[in-house]
């Protein structure tokens, strides 16, 4: 699974952002029971895609943070 970078993460729209939230989550509890169980061939697999789901995150609250104020402005 490749990593998805910021400038890719910030074109997609905030729907779409929580859709890929709920997939790289869900990446990351598969490759977490891989690793328990032995089958998990590149351990650095899960700190790409917890790096990913920070970047989501990121982008999410960076949204939230710049709606607020621009209901506090026009308010």
């Amino acid at each position: 699974m490749p990593t998805m970078r910021i400038t890719d993460i910030r074109e997609l729209e905030t729907g779409q952002l929580h859709k890929e939230l709920k997939e790289q989550e869900r990446a990351l509890m598969n490759l977490r029971f891989r690793k328990a169980t032995l089958q998990l061939s590149d351990p650095s697999e899960i700190r790409k895609t917890r790096e990913t789901v920070a970047r989501i995150r990121t982008v999410i609250r960076e949204r939230q943070i710049t709606a607020e104020i621009k209901k506090k402005s026009n308010g």
